[in-house]
């Protein structure tokens, strides 16, 4: 949820940035409530003090206690109208994405998008490289077909080496970060509305993208950020406490919708995949610090795999609903001869710490953290750029050497005679 104060102080400049966003939102109705949602709550509090002044009156003096009644009467009508007005404005706020910062690129769409480098060299490939699905079916590694009986479009049943190279990617992406202070988690995959209204990820055009289990009033999550967020929820912790870090690994679950004829082929937009995800809650003055330590471990990550990638800093009409500034990693993929996103890296300021109500306290008072999120491997397009970037010439995959412990110290993956 947006900081009101924020919209307060400069409306044609939150106007500005939806706009900038591609959305035409206007404030008048938001800024009309909140004036009366502010008025109401002033003569509320004029109406408690005149009640607590006179209420050690009429105990003593029962010819008072009528006014008293009328009184209390008029401030409960009062006070349910301002728990109306405050709701409506809680909803209105929830409609509104998170305003960007101010250098943040302005452009329409991922056009828009500004490359910050470009890292590592591509592979020298012996003729023309094959597409990952391609290498992946030859090689027992991916069955759609199946999994399109089964489950329908979008499914994937991974196999053989395929399974051990993510789960080789898992231990990796632990062994590196749980080292580098952050604490692993497997949270839930599952999530109440209400807290998923928090985190801000049923808002705006995202409601399309979630699971709905009617029965049980839960949705499936789109990433463990979506529940490692809500490990502070309620929460109060200290200043000395920051920054929390934490590791998770989880399914993710996602319609997939407005994707229609993209990826239709292969595991780079299924409805169901695994990933590894950082998450940190800081202090808004070290927040995008912190954002650029998560960038790094991104980078290390990728690096180690050695695929050569680009760091993308996202533009406004691009950017997370949540988002104040958002990092794309993008890894090369050979046969497509281009670079695909494969890591995302994300500063949502105090956005979702407001819907979740996940402050600190400092010697300043009582503030509400800022949360970030970033990938550390999702584990449908990692596996593919990997079986894209390290194809042989005899159709048989090379594995990352840095990988090569985690699955018994092979070095190749080859077609079983």
């Amino acid at each position: 949820m947006i900081d009101l104060n924020l919209i307060r102080q400069d409306p044609p400049g939150a106007e500005k940035k939806f706009k900038q966003r591609g959305l035409k939102i206007e404030l008048k109705a938001l800024l009309k409530n909140d004036a009366e949602y502010r008025a109401a709550l002033q003569e509320i509090e004029a109406l408690r003090a005149e009640r607590n002044q006179k209420s050690p009156a009429a105990a003593e003096d029962p010819t008072t206690r009528p006014a008293l009644k009328t009184l209390k009467d008029t401030l409960t009508k009062k006070e349910r109208k301002l728990n109306q007005l405050q709701a409506e404005l809680n909803q209105q706020l929830r409609n509104l994405p998170n305003l960007h910062f101010d250098d943040v690129p302005v452009g329409k769409d991922e056009t828009g998008n500004k490359v910050l480098r470009e890292v590592g060299e591509r592979p020298s490939i012996t003729g023309k490289p094959k597409d990952y699905f391609d290498i992946a079916r030859a090689l027992n590694l991916i069955d759609t077909d199946k999994a399109a009986e089964v489950s329908g479009s979008r499914f994937a049943y991974l196999k053989n080496e395929a399974v051990l190279l993510e789960f080789a990617l898992i231990q990796h992406a632990f062994s590196r970060l749980v080292a580098e202070g952050f604490t692993p988690v497997i949270p839930p995959m599952m999530i109440r509305p209400d807290i998923y209204e928090g985190m801000g990820r049923l808002a705006g055009d995202q409601k399309e993208e979630r699971y709905y289990l009617d029965k049980d009033n839960l949705y499936l999550i789109g990433s463990a950020e979506h529940t490692l967020g809500p490990l502070h929820f309620n929460d109060l912790l200290l200043e000395n406490d920051l920054p929390k870090r934490y590791l998770g690994f989880s399914s993710c679950f996602r319609r997939e919708a407005g994707s229609y004829g993209k990826d239709t082929k292969g595991i780079l937009r299924v409805h169901q995949f695994d990933k590894v995800e950082m998450f940190s809650f800081t202090t808004p003055e070290r927040s995008e610090d912190e954002h650029h330590f998560l960038l790094s471990m991104q980078e290390r990550l990728v690096g180690d795999l050695k695929i050569a990638y680009r760091v993308v800093e996202i533009c406004t009409g691009d950017i997370g609903w949540t988002d104040a500034r958002q990092f794309d990693i993008e890894t090369w993929f050979p046969a497509q001869n281009k670079y695909r996103e494969t890591h995302s890296c994300s500063n949502t300021t105090d956005f979702q710490a407001r819907g979740i109500n996940a402050r600190y306290r400092s010697k300043h008072g009582t503030q509400f953290m800022h949360m970030l999120n970033a990938t550390a491997y999702a584990m449908s397009r990692t596996p593919a750029a990997i079986i894209e970037n390290y194809q042989q010439p005899d159709g048989s995959v090379a594995i990352p050497k840095i990988l090569q412990p985690y699955m018994g110290n092979v070095k190749t993956i080859a077609k079983k005679k």
